[in-house]
């Protein structure tokens, strides 16, 4: 049995069973894969894949127990060479961060600017993408650590700590009447159209919530992924910007004001990720304490292992 062949088996079943992808996945030959495949089922006395042909249609019962084994095996595997490289390397190596274009954008600049300063050597590679798109990069092992509000929490695999909450603003041109209108309330928002996030993002569950409580339809005109589209539009006069209060710049936003909606919709979350059975390093460790002071390492570890608290904020 070879550590390949487990990875064979792990990706064609990540490549919804299509040996093809798998293979150009690995940089690999398909005829390779295929062989490798029938070589590793003969060993274990096992059909790990059910067959049509030459085509893979499914997952036998022991296959499920050998692929969810080969993935715990390979995950160890990463984990001790991610441990051993502390030791060889030193101050070398490659940290990889899934997070939101919110996070990347107005809250971890200057955390990542404090990491680099204090680890010149370390690479970092920052992958930004929807909580869904983020919780299985983290749970696939392709990034190291994610930072999202929605999906970390649900996500089997994973670890997630609460960091911060954070609560809505609406954003309008300047001189707009609702300015001089005193409290926002959901009936006047839902007479304009509104501008706001697309439903995968930034607690846009909490304002659709909000509304149907209230039992009204808001008129959603338009939805963005990310807050500098939303505020673009709302500077067109194309309606009423639903924001993270977060992603509000007085100084760079300039012609938008932005009116406090905290009591409109419910607080939202910030968490960060890891994997359950990931081996964290020195400086995956200092980057979560830059951007979480209240995480440290030796609560994390407890966390990891099983016997630490349930974080809460």
């Amino acid at each position: 049995m070879k550590l390949q062949q487990l990875r064979y088996i792990v990706e064609i079943e990540r490549q919804s069973l299509n040996v093809s992808e798998a293979a150009e996945a690995l940089y690999t030959s398909q005829p390779g894969v295929s062989k490798q495949i029938r070589m590793l089922e003969d060993e274990l006395g096992i059909a790990i894949f059910e067959r049509s042909g030459k085509r893979f249609t499914g997952v036998t019962e022991p296959g499920r127990m050998a692929i969810d084994t080969a993935q715990r095996i390979l995950r160890e595997a990463e984990n001790l060479k991610r441990a051993c490289s502390e030791f060889v390397s030193g101050e070398s190596g490659r940290l990889v961060l899934a997070t939101t274009h919110t996070q990347a954008r107005y809250v971890l600049p200057t955390v990542v600017r404090d990491f680099m300063n204090k680890h010149p050597e370390i690479k970092l590679e920052m992958h930004q993408g929807n909580p869904l798109q983020i919780a299985d990069w983290v749970a696939a092992g392709q990034a190291d650590i994610g930072i999202a509000t929605e999906a970390l929490d649900q996500a089997s695999k994973l670890i997630s700590f609460p960091v911060q909450q954070w609560s809505h603003c609406v954003i309008v041109p300047q001189d707009h009447p609702l300015q001089t209108g005193g409290a926002l309330t959901l009936a006047t928002l839902a007479r304009y159209p509104l501008i706001t996030y697309d439903t995968a993002f930034a607690g846009r569950s909490r304002i659709n919530r909000a509304f149907e409580k209230a039992d009204l339809q808001p008129n959603i005109a338009l939805t963005a992924l990310d807050a500098d589209v939303i505020k673009t539009y709302v500077s067109l006069g194309l309606g009423l910007g639903i924001i993270a209060k977060l992603a509000f710049d007085p100084a760079r936003d300039t012609g938008l004001v932005a009116l406090d909606a905290a009591h409109l919709f419910e607080s939202n979350t910030t968490r960060l990720a890891v994997r359950r059975d990931s081996y964290l390093r020195r400086f995956d460790y200092d980057f979560i304490e830059l951007f979480a002071p209240q995480l440290d390492r030796r609560s994390i570890e407890m966390t990891l292992q099983g016997s630490g608290e349930s974080w809460q904020l």
